[in-house]
């Protein structure tokens, strides 16, 4: 590990970084987008390409403010525990490419989250005090508190909700959901894997408390650990010392019988409260600002020093764990357009798309010539179906879907009669319309009203060629065919031009 810095010299740096985060990362070309609270997440091919951007959700709630680095972070982290637990299962890993993005093999999601619980923490902890005592079918005994190490970790699985909350659920209930033998070997995986976190994790001075997995299984029917492993985000994490300086002094408070629980003795002493590497000092400083996640629709937000010190604990959860010195980047380029860069070089985009937008289906033979003219330029494309005049709405969320992208798109309106669309189109989009309608000279094309900057190109492989010419400096695949096409035109032109001159000769 490089000399360590100073928490003022690292906290400075990451102010200077404030507006260098990841909101969201829309690449169409990488096919439909399942957007979760904190990824982006594309079925491409034999793979999932993951984008991680610096969200953060605390209480369900996603917040107002980008955290910097918190993606990558989080993503750096699980490579590490993946790679030091690839002995105990095999994960579904794929080489990393970019700070921000796991690529993993396709699996079957269980769709069961696996959470392994060492100590009376978190959500489980605030419930034992309300008098629960049975959590996903299992008895926990009375007299302990928050905070408590457990004899042994249990195993609390739950729901994998897209949206709202997880709900506990029974190892039976698991069972019956994925099979009993399936449900036994993700739960042993489960339970190993937070052995070794905790083992890993003692060695840089810090408690695993809890934990949570996901399981998939591949085309053979064979369990792999997928998505992320301890994390701060799927984790929680205190140092060693945090507990051994603070609980035994929470012990001996409860032993006096002047508080009902813990949460009440926090109240009067606050300085004993547990300082996490997790998403808890956000979910506390949320607290603090007199957020009620019962009552209230939305979280507020965060200060400046509130989001650096966040980005600070991620930063420092990361070199703990992983013994690595967190290397700030040297340059300011917007973090979406390293991204695409090195998608691009990996071999998994073009890093350009063009959205061929029609009114009708019936026009599909027209629509099939542009996406063949366009590959020849090694442009991918998309055919989207949407009337300007009998789906006004949809068009219009349509584009602005593709307004969200972090590629260039260029969009090809493709409609007959009288072309609402591609005025539509040019009007509402940040990218370049051209139209290239399926009835050949269409006047309306033309005649769009002020505001509308759709181009016209009456043949398809004229539209290809333009939207090459676009990409030209985006793909370089895009830009060799471009030269060739340009280059066979000319040498036609030139073979002509030598065949009549011998004709002229004789």
């Amino acid at each position: 590990m490089s000399a360590t810095r100073s928490e003022a010299v690292v906290k400075a740096t990451i102010r200077e970084h404030l507006s260098q985060t990841l909101e969201t990362c829309f690449i169409p070309e990488l096919g439909d987008e399942k957007s979760g609270k904190v990824r982006s997440i594309y079925f491409s091919g034999d793979n999932v390409v993951m984008v991680t951007n610096d969200r953060v959700s605390a209480f369900d709630y996603i917040l107002p403010n980008l955290i910097p680095f918190k993606g990558q972070v989080l993503n750096m982290i699980s490579e590490w525990a993946f790679e030091q637990t690839k002995d105990i299962i095999p994960n579904a890993c794929c080489p990393s490419i970019d700070p921000s993005v796991v690529v993993q093999r396709k699996m079957k999601n269980l769709n069961v989250e696996l959470i392994v619980r060492g100590y009376l923490w978190g959500s489980m902890a605030a419930a034992y005090e309300k008098g629960d005592r049975t959590f996903c079918g299992l008895s926990v005994p009375d007299k302990l508190i928050r905070f408590q190490k457990f004899d042994t970790p249990i195993f609390t699985p739950t729901t994998k909700a897209e949206i709202g909350h997880d709900e506990n659920m029974t190892m039976a209930e698991v069972e019956a959901l994925v099979g009993k033998d399936l449900a036994e070997k993700a739960k042993d995986a489960a339970m190993k894997l937070y052995l070794r976190g905790c083992e890993l994790m003692k060695q840089r001075g810090l408690i695993l408390l809890d934990t949570k997995y996901e399981f998939g299984t591949d085309a053979q029917g064979k369990l792999h650990v997928i998505d992320e492993v301890n994390t701060p985000d799927s984790s929680r994490l205190c140092t060693v010392e945090e507990w051994e300086t603070k609980y035994p002094k929470i012990a001996a408070e409860m032993a006096t019988g002047k508080y009902k629980d813990v949460s009440e003795l926090l109240k009067q002493k606050p300085d004993l409260k547990m300082k996490e590497f997790s998403k808890q000092y956000v979910r506390d400083a949320l607290l603090e600002m007199g957020f009620d996640p019962t009552k209230d629709k939305s979280a507020p937000k965060l200060s400046d020093d509130q989001v650096v010190e966040c980005s600070y604990r991620y930063i420092s959860v990361y070199e703990k764990i992983t013994g690595k010195q967190f290397e700030f980047p040297t340059t300011k380029i917007p973090v979406s357009k390293r991204i695409i860069s090195n998608l691009q070089q990996a071999g998994l985009i073009k890093g350009c798309i063009a959205v061929i937008m029609a009114g009708s289906d019936s026009d599909m033979p027209h629509l099939e010539t542009l996406k063949k003219e366009l590959a020849k330029f090694q442009i991918p494309s998309q055919i989207r179906i949407c009337s300007a005049h009998k789906q006004p709405s949809r068009l219009e969320a349509t584009l602005a879907l593709y307004n969200k992208s972090v590629e260039p798109v260029v969009i090809v309106g493709c409609a007959g009669g009288t072309d609402a669309l591609s005025g539509t189109a040019s009007y509402l989009s940040r990218h370049p319309v051209v139209s290239c309608p399926p009835d050949g000279m269409n006047q309306s094309c033309l005649n769009n009203p002020p505001g509308s900057s759709n181009a016209y190109i009456l043949r398809p492989a004229n539209v290809a060629r333009f939207a090459a010419q676009v990409f030209s400096m985006q793909n370089p695949e895009t830009c060799a065919a471009l030269d060739a096409n340009t280059k066979e035109k000319i040498v036609k032109l030139e073979e002509a031009d030598a065949k009549t001159k011998r004709q002229r000769v004789i």
